[in-house]
Order: structure tokens, then sequence, then C-alpha cells
């Protein structure tokens, strides 16, 4: 279990560390769900759902070593796979996920002294990313649409779905003089900046290649679900990994 671990001592390095823990357990429970789903295997012994900082994971038995070298995630997540509905056993992962996130990064605290200021510093980094659970659950979806006033009709949202970005895909813009290009591309930024990737949880980029899920209507960036804008052209109806393997699962 080595995922590229390593030492942080700053406040700007934990917060690192934490990124790249908490993207590589996104993709477990996203873009990854079904060989996620697979590993957790509950014949097998407790295993535990680790995230490495160099955003990959790995479900695998817990450290040997007492104390462990960091703090462990929750034991025995493959037990409950085959006894809840599976959205409720991600949900319930997730949150042991974003748990085990906050242990790590505050044992990297206290290990390396961080003061007062350091530590509210650290959390406030944190908490400007939405969690794990709120990722898993499309919560931060929900929530960045209600912060938004702008409604569209459903036949509107299906005609965009493979748009360069969330809902600014919808609009083409009139010529105009560059000082009022350089404002609506302002506007657009500050209107579509809480739409999260349902993949990697990170926000909307007006310069970045976006795609809608038609099944649960979540958005992702391109290169985590690996469509270009060419390929988009020619789906019909997309289905993001993790609508396509509910389906193709008995």
């Amino acid at each position: 279990m080595d995922g590229g671990q390593y030492n942080p001592r700053t406040v700007e390095e934990v917060f690192r560390d934490f990124k790249g823990r908490r993207a590589g357990m996104i993709k477990a429970l996203t873009t990854d769900v079904e060989e996620f789903y697979q590993q957790c295997d509950p014949e097998k012994e407790n295993l535990c759902l680790y995230g490495f900082p160099n955003e990959l994971w790995e479900v695998n038995l817990p450290a040997e070593e007492v104390p462990p070298e960091l703090p462990e995630p929750a034991l025995g997540i493959n037990f409950a796979r085959d006894g809840m509905q599976e959205k409720d056993w991600l949900s319930l992962v997730a949150v042991h996920s974003d748990a085990w996130l906050l242990a790590v990064a505050f044992y990297f605290g206290a290990r390396f002294g961080f003061d007062k200021t350091d530590r509210k510093r650290l959390f406030n980094m944190i908490n400007e990313l939405p969690t794990i659970f709120e990722v898993v659950t499309g919560t931060a979806k929900k929530q960045s649409k209600e912060k938004s006033s702008v409604s569209n009709s459903s036949t509107k949202s299906k005609s965009s779905s493979k748009g360069r970005a969330p809902e600014s895909a919808k609009y083409s813009k009139p010529v105009q003089a560059k000082d009022e290009e350089e404002v609506v591309d302002e506007e657009d930024e500050e209107e579509h900046g809480d739409t999260l990737c349902g993949a990697c949880g990170e926000n909307y980029a007006a310069d970045e290649f976006w795609i809608c899920c038609d099944v649960c209507e979540k958005w992702f960036h391109g290169k985590c679900v690996k469509i270009t804008p060419a390929r988009a052209e020619h789906i019909k109806q997309y289905k993001c990994p993790s609508c396509s393997n509910k389906r193709a699962r008995p």
C-alpha cells in the first residue's frame, strides 16, 4: 500500500495530500464503482478503502502494525455490501471516507505542530471542497442548483447535454465588442462556478469540456470520463460509468 505516501509538513502540503486521497476515493465510488463493488467481496476478511496522495485508491486489509503509521479507514466495509441498497452502501462508505480524510489531515497537523491559525486555515481550505458524501449522493449538485436562479426547460437541457459546459452551452453569444465579451465570460464563470464534476468533485471552468449524463443528470469533465468533444458529437444518449454499471449488473 505505498500509493505514493509521503509526509506533508506545511498547510499547503497537507491540503494537497488531502485532495489527492479524496480524488482517489471519489474515483472508487463513482467512475470506478464497478471495480470497487467487485473487490468488496463480503466473503473476504475485514476490508478498508484507502485513498492515496497520487489520486489512486485501493481496497485492502488494515495495517498490521499497532498503532498504525496513519489513522485507519473504516473496517469491514465489504460486510454490508449485500445487505443494503447499493446507493445506500456507497453513501455509507462515503461518509466514513470523509471522516478518515479529516483524521489523516489533522493527524499530520498535530504531528508537525500546526498552531490554531494553521489548523483553522487547513479546515477552511478543506471546507471549500464538497465532501465525498455530497459528490456521491449528488447533494453538492443540488446545492449548486438551489443557488442558481436560472431555470431552463427539460428540452433545452437534453439538447445541450453534450455541450462544452453546464448550462452555458445552451446559449450562443452574439457578436460583441471585446470588453463586452470579457464581461460575459466573467458572468458565465460566476453563474456556473458552483457546478461540480460528478467524478472528481472539482468546480466548473469555462475552458474545459464537460458532458452531462442523461440518466442521473450529473455533469462530468470530459477527461474524467474519457469522452472527447469529437466523440460526444456521435453520442445520442450519454450514460456515465456509474449509471452504465448499474444497468449492466444483474
